[in-house]
């Protein structure tokens, strides 16, 4: 029984004794922390980190715009008859002059034809009125008629002449009715659906007598509105040169078609406040199309060689906005800066920080003015060419923490 406990005893103690060397071995693999944390108090903190750099960085003013054509044109008759031939397709490409349908010509055509047949009749009866003037005349020279008689003449020859003038008019109008029964494209562009089948009956003026509907898609133009306070740095701007205005595409990131701002309206919507734009945009590929929404945002101005960094480095407290820059000695300071705008991937600092200076960008929650850090890598700040969102006038701010 004695040797049974003993043996318990050992056993007990070896277990203990186990237990006390994983406890040992936890405390000492348990990792440090900063200043803020437990631990080693100098012991570095792990963060990323990113240079500040020189770049030209364009200034947007972003809007939501609705597209419209050019010009659209409602095709409709404008001589009544019989549609006999429709020459085009629905969805069809065209230029200006081609033929899209063609009425029934023979009513038209002998309407010319009897035009044509009075005036050669006129013209007949004034060749013989103008040989018997010459006849008076040579008879008054000679006293054989009174010079009453050629002064008729004269006058019947005058009255042919204006006769012969009106029945060219009515040539004229004849051949103008008879090209209406050709149904041409007034202007270059897409055809949409059809609204009358070949073989009906058309009118003109005739309410719901419409063709087909023809839309120009190339140019195109976009209607955008902007806030009332950016009225007079677009006027500056745009009394130095064209701006450009880019249409961007449903991620709102991507471009899909760059114009030129045409118009600024006379006048402000006063329930709105705001001043509507219009600009042109080539639209080559048809990403753009009448009625559509868009988002588009105008260039007024690129900011020549400023200073920026990730937006993630930008920090806010009560006194204003604020980074934390890393020494030389890998330490940090809390750098009060100036921040002119900034969008979702870069920030303007105006003030307070140089090229080449790292900004942390992550780990400020165990970070503070002094604290020793550990960059595990920099980040590379993006150039204003390779970002897609336009940037927007920075946040105001607070000041430095602490």
């Amino acid at each position: 029984m004695l040797k049974k406990l003993k043996y318990l005893l050992v056993v007990g103690g070896l277990v203990a004794l186990a237990v006390i060397v994983v406890i040992v071995a936890q405390a000492q693999q348990r990792p440090t922390f900063g200043k803020r944390g437990r631990g080693a108090p100098d012991a570095p903190v792990p963060v990323l980190a990113a240079q500040a750099k020189l770049a030209d960085v364009p200034v947007y003013l972003d809007g939501v715009g609705t597209t419209k054509a050019l010009n659209t044109v409602t095709v409709r008759p404008q001589v009544d008859g019989k549609l006999i031939r429709v020459r085009f397709r629905e969805g069809q490409d065209v230029e200006r002059g081609y033929v899209l349908a063609e009425i029934d010509p023979t009513t038209y055509q002998a309407m010319l034809d009897q035009a044509v047949a009075k005036k050669a009749q006129d013209e007949a009866q004034l060749s013989n009125a103008r040989l018997d003037l010459e006849r008076y005349n040579r008879l008054v020279a000679s006293n054989s008629a009174t010079r009453q008689q050629a002064d008729t003449q004269r006058a019947m020859v005058a009255q042919l002449e204006a006769q012969v003038k009106l029945d060219q008019a009515a040539i004229d109008n004849a051949q103008a009715i008879l090209g209406y029964t050709q149904i041409t494209a007034p202007l270059a562009g897409r055809i949409g659906i059809r609204m009358v089948d070949e073989g009906n009956l058309v009118r003109a003026g005739e309410v719901g007598s419409a063709i087909v509907i023809i839309t120009q898609l190339k140019p195109i133009s976009v209607f955008f509105s902007l806030p009332q306070q950016q009225l007079a740095r677009v006027n500056r701007a745009f009394g130095q040169g064209p701006l450009t205005v880019e249409a961007l595409g449903p991620d709102n990131k991507s471009v899909v078609d760059r114009g030129k701002l045409q118009v600024i309206d006379n006048q402000v919507d006063q329930a709105t406040g705001t001043v509507k734009l219009k600009a042109e945009f080539p639209n080559d590929d048809l990403q753009l199309w009448p009625g559509q929404f868009i988002n588009v945002r105008l260039l007024i101005e690129t900011l020549q060689h400023v200073v920026v960094v990730p937006t993630a480095s930008i920090q806010r407290g009560p006194n204003g906005t604020f980074v934390y820059a890393v020494k030389e000695d890998t330490t940090v300071s809390v750098r009060p800066v100036t921040v002119s705008q900034q969008d979702d991937t870069q920030a303007v600092v105006t003030t307070g920080l140089k090229p080449d200076e790292k900004v942390v960008t992550t780990g400020f929650a165990r970070i503070s003015e002094g604290a020793k850090v550990a960059v595990a890598n920099t980040d590379e700040t993006p150039t204003p060419a390779a970002s897609t969102e336009p940037p927007r006038r920075g946040r105001r701010g607070g000041g430095p923490k602490g």
